[in-house]
């Protein structure tokens, strides 16, 4: 019974794995296509943290960005920061807090980070002068989750640089009240805005095998591994299946090694 049942499995598992290699033959257009993950951790003890996944195709530049445990009904500055000369920016940590505040600014943060390359706004501008464009950027909700995807046009260097670039969110909330105010202080990038509302966030590099698109149901937001890997998005999409179906035939023929193992000696499995 346990043969006949493992074969029956065994035979449903390779299923997929023809449909998704048959698949792979029909999507050449896809296989200059790449995509990344990026984890965002907190800083500013914020507490957030959130997945990225980019992908590009040609210079079209997809976003997806899922994030908790920022400031609720607040809109969060976000942007692309780094460079594209091959400059090595990474997130700072707490020592980047220079002046002894207890707030790691923007200016401070921007000497590990870098400028503004990209700014991921709902709508119109996506450049450095956007950085700032409040009434544009994305609102956290009720419980402080943020949900964000636009497709932008980007330069040939950010499709050559996009390992050199970094993700961050702004806005912070350390008198706990649910708002932007200026108990912190004023921004020193605009005194009009609150130092809350322009401080970084969370963080986060290109790091991790990109899996094509954010799983349906949530996302991950524990930290990954931190070797970098680009996964061609024709094989995450056609191919996907066929790693799954392939690494379920494995644990069926580890299963079966396991029975067969676990049978007294000089008896064979029913």
């Amino acid at each position: 019974m346990t043969t006949q049942r493992t074969a029956r499995l065994a035979a449903v598992l390779a299923l997929p794995v023809a449909l998704a290699l048959s698949g792979l033959t029909a999507a050449p257009a896809l296989a200059g296509d790449k995509a990344y993950q990026i984890n965002l951790k907190p800083l500013n003890n914020s507490g957030s943290q959130g997945t990225v996944m980019l992908s590009l195709n040609g210079n079209q530049l997809s976003v997806k960005i899922e994030a908790d445990g920022l400031v609720p009904g607040q809109p969060h500055a976000q942007h692309l920061h780094g460079s594209t000369d091959g400059h090595d920016f990474q997130c700072p940590s707490a020592s980047a807090d220079t002046d002894g505040d207890g707030i790691i600014n923007n200016t401070e943060a921007t000497v590990h980070y870098g400028d503004i390359n990209i700014s991921l706004t709902t709508d119109g501008g996506t450049g450095p002068d956007s950085g700032l464009a409040v009434d544009r950027m994305p609102k956290a909700d009720a419980q402080g989750h943020l949900s964000y995807e636009r497709t932008i046009p980007v330069s040939q260097d950010v499709v050559e640089h996009i390992k050199d670039l970094h993700v961050v969110e702004h806005g912070i909330d350390p008198n706990g009240n649910k708002q932007y105010d200026f108990g912190a202080g004023k921004s020193e990038l605009d005194p009009k805005l609150p130092q809350e509302a322009t401080a970084p966030t969370n963080c986060g590099v290109v790091e991790g095998a990109a899996v094509g698109s954010i799983p349906v149901g949530g996302v991950e937001t524990g930290g990954g591994s931190t070797e970098s890997h680009e996964i061609p998005r024709a094989l995450v999409g056609a191919g996907g299946l066929a790693f799954v179906a392939a690494a379920g035939a494995i644990v069926v023929g580890r299963r079966k090694r396991s029975t067969a193992a676990a049978e007294p000696a000089g008896r064979s499995a029913a």
